[in-house]
């Protein structure tokens, strides 16, 4: 497995895994009898501390994964993943570390090492279609 795919299928599973463990936080909330089933909202607004960033963080997970993957997507199928290969485990890392970092605070300093981390990703994707079109 190529690291631009084992990134793809690991950004798919991280993205569960946050999922995931937003329905055991609610399923408990629910089953300890603190809420209705049907009394959360979206954004998460409604929890306190790391339930609201727990939420947060998942959503953020989606922002950039469509453009992520659809590139990954691209370079396997055209079979250029020596275009993403190199930059594919950095990318993952700065999910990854984007998603922990909104997990521990959403003070100043964690909102901008967050965004940090997001930059980074915006920049490794918008690298892989620099090099991607290079090759049409």
């Amino acid at each position: 497995m190529t690291p631009t795919a084992m990134v793809l299928l690991s950004l798919v599973a991280w993205t569960l895994v946050l999922v995931m463990s937003l329905g055991v936080l609610r399923s408990y909330l629910v089953v300890t009898g603190g809420r209705a089933a049907n009394s959360f909202g979206a954004t998460g607004d409604d929890l306190e501390g790391f339930g609201k960033r727990l939420t947060r963080a998942h959503a953020n997970c989606y922002e950039l994964l469509p453009a992520a993957a659809f590139v990954l997507l691209y370079a396997i199928a055209t079979g250029q993943t020596a275009a993403t290969d190199g930059l594919a485990i950095i990318f993952l890392g700065a999910r990854l570390a984007q998603s922990i970092t909104h997990l521990i605070s959403t003070s100043s300093i964690f909102v901008l090492i967050r965004f940090a981390f997001f930059l980074v990703q915006i920049l490794i994707v918008i690298f892989w279609l620099l090099k991607l079109f290079h090759h049409i």
